[in-house]
């Protein structure tokens, strides 16, 4: 169960940053509540996992998994590059998270 909160941790993540750019600075309220609403809940599953998994490895699933999700949100929402060496890195990313669970203990 603890993955799965870490999961979910990390798709909040992807909600907050997502939710800061479209909050403008902070000038548009109802992405600002978005991003409050979706930071509150990334740390709290983010809590919930590092209860059983240890924080070393939950912390850099947690972020990869946020770095990947945020990558990818800027490519589909925002017209970011998307290059051959930049998708060569994101799953390069999404191989590390995938090796940390596998080597993980828990």
């Amino acid at each position: 169960m603890s993955w799965i909160y870490l999961v979910i941790a990390g798709l909040f993540e992807v909600g907050f940053t997502t939710c800061l750019k479209f909050s403008n600075n902070f000038s548009n309220w109802k992405w600002s509540v978005g991003f409050f609403i979706c930071i509150f809940l990334s740390f709290h599953f983010l809590n919930e996992a590092i209860q059983k998994i240890p924080i070393g490895t939950a912390y850099a699933v947690w972020t990869g998994i946020g770095a990947v999700g945020t990558a990818i949100m800027g490519i589909i929402l925002f017209n970011e590059a998307s290059d051959f060496w930049r998708v060569f890195f994101i799953f390069l990313l999404i191989g590390s998270i995938i090796g940390l669970k596998l080597v993980s203990a828990h």
